[in-house]
């Protein structure tokens, strides 16, 4: 038996709320400007061409131009570049707020069930991801600060969400049978989302060394099943810096390898992730058959996206889609955890 709790909401959920949305338009965008080849639309930071939108008119362009000879104007991929560190800026104004409403409650909240301590992090983290694209730009689209750029937006996409779950007050009561059973799922639980956590980094990792397209068919990589790979070099996390990493610089069986892991990657959480679902269908309870049906219709619309990147050559649209669809792997899986740890048994009557 299962019961859904809802308490008061505490203060700053509808905040928390609406700041995860707005994250989630930053990673799209942000992803839309990495596959467009616009990370480094704006040669220079956290000006574009020394203006705070973009150069717009004729005369604008002509200066940007003769001031940055090596990377003349491109208006297709300025605007995403410099409109994603104008909306990644003003994420980090709703992360002040959020530390602010949670230091105002403070004096109102003597049992500390507000977070603090959460909203400082996200603070921490905005700043750093602040860092990550500057070094983006610094050091001309290194893959590592690309990758961990990626995973930093990834990271605070789903601290904003287990913020919104901890301030919506929202919990379970079960009987203590089902209590029981879902003690067992936990480490699953967790087993899963570092599954998962793996596999977006090796997502980020083939995005950023440019192997998306390193297999260019499906079942089959290059005609065959066991292609010629070079994990060493492609795998290898302490390649030089510079002079220009757009379009990548590393051979095919490089990129072969690097591709080949994240299909691999994608047959373990598959597996995992079914093996997890069964275990929630058997759970028997209304609620957690809801969030396994969830589960199980992202997992399948991303193994759809991630096919059809292969099948139809990179569209820009499958691949921002399949981007977003993995953030909403990672936050179902955030919202599950929550679910099962906040969870109460129910007492029985005296």
């Amino acid at each position: 038996m299962l019961i859904n709790v809802a308490e008061k909401r505490k203060s700053g959920f509808f905040l928390a709320l609406f700041a995860t949305v707005f994250a989630v338009a930053v990673i799209i965008l942000g992803a839309f400007t990495r596959l467009a080849d616009a990370g480094l639309g704006c040669p220079d930071w956290p000006v574009c061409y020394g203006h705070i939108l973009w150069p717009m008119n004729a005369d604008d362009v002509a200066t940007a131009n003769a001031s940055f000879p090596d990377t003349p104007v491109e208006h297709d991929k300025t605007w995403p570049e410099q409109v994603h560190r104008i909306l990644a800026s003003s994420l980090g104004l709703f992360c002040i707020a959020l530390v602010v409403t949670a230091w105002r409650q403070r004096k109102y909240d003597p049992n500390k069930l507000i977070p603090f301590n959460l909203p400082l992090l996200l603070l921490a983290m905005v700043i750093l991801q602040g860092m990550f694209g500057r070094w983006t730009v610094t050091l001309k689209l290194w893959p590592q600060v690309v990758t961990a750029h990626l995973l930093g937006g990834f990271a605070t996409l789903a601290l904003l969400w287990l913020l919104t779950l901890r301030l919506n007050n929202y919990r379970w009561t079960v009987a203590p049978a089902a209590a029981q059973a879902m003690q067992s799922l936990k480490p699953i639980l967790i087993i899963v989302l570092l599954l998962i956590i793996a596999q977006i980094t090796l997502g980020g990792w083939t995005s950023t060394n440019y192997a998306a397209l390193a297999c260019p068919d499906f079942p089959k990589c290059q005609t065959v099943w066991l292609p010629n790979m070079d994990f060493k070099t492609g795998f290898n996390i302490g390649q030089h810096i510079g002079p220009n990493y757009l379009g990548g610089i590393m051979d095919s069986a490089a990129r072969t390898a690097i591709h080949f892991s994240h299909r691999i990657g994608a047959i373990v959480v598959t597996l995992s992730v079914a093996y997890l679902l069964w275990r929630l269908f058997r759970l028997a309870m209304p609620e957690t058959r809801r969030w396994a049906f969830t589960l199980l219709a992202v997992l399948l619309l991303q193994l759809t996206l991630g096919i059809s990147n292969v099948v139809w050559s990179l569209p820009l649209p499958v691949a921002v889609a399949h981007n977003a669809v993995g953030a909403m792997l990672l936050l179902t899986m955030v919202g599950l955890l929550h679910r099962f740890y906040t969870a109460t048994v129910k007492l029985p009557a005296k």
